[in-house]
């Protein structure tokens, strides 16, 4: 089966997050910025979750770029992903109307968490899909990078009640790690 439709639809879902996401910023009354003041933890999580959908919709990119084809366990593992990223705008939401608390900041973490785990299922479903042997097992390899990232996830949702401003460090340190483009897959095509 071809993979453009499942790139198209991933590229819909993603582009709607982010609408609404950014339909859930509110313009404050006033005419400088001390009204902002307030909307600092709406805007500081808003954009910490405009730069992780813009990570998974890179990285989903070069993922799909390195297969031929997809079938009906790649759609569904896909359509898990989308699930736990159309959860962002809720979690984003909560987190930043309540300053960062603990409760919000943990369920943030844990669909972090869940997104980082559905992505890699997803890897894996296309790898098994594709063959052991293919250019997207060859660049993917182990996947340490995801692996960590998930492990920090998991640390940083019991950190919400012990502290919350570590666990808000290390979603910023995760987003850190991926912001720098993934290029195992590029240099995996190329040299083909």
């Amino acid at each position: 089966m071809s993979k453009s439709r499942l790139e198209a639809f991933s590229d819909g879902v993603l582009a709607i997050i982010i609408t609404i996401m950014v339909l859930e910023l509110h313009v404050p009354e006033g005419r400088d910025f001390s009204v902002l003041r307030p909307m600092l933890p709406v805007l500081l999580t808003y954009v910490l979750s405009f730069v992780y959908v813009g990570i998974y919709w890179n990285n989903h990119h070069h993922l799909l770029h390195a297969v031929k084809r997809v079938k009906g366990s790649v759609l569904w593992a896909n359509l898990h992903l989308l699930f736990w990223l159309s959860l962002f705008p809720f979690v984003t939401g909560w987190m930043g109307e309540n300053g960062l608390a603990p409760h919000p900041a943990a369920l943030y973490g844990i669909v972090l968490m869940m997104a980082g785990f559905a992505y890699w299922i997803l890897e894996r479903t296309l790898i098994s899909s594709e063959g052991a042997n293919s250019v997207l097992a060859t660049a993917i390899g182990s996947d340490r990078k995801g692996i960590l990232s998930v492990v920090i996830y998991a640390i940083a949702v019991p950190m919400a009640f012990l502290g919350h401003w570590v666990a808000q460090c290390l979603y910023v340190l995760v987003a850190l790690i991926w912001l720098i483009p993934d290029r195992r897959i590029e240099k995996a095509l190329s040299a083909e």
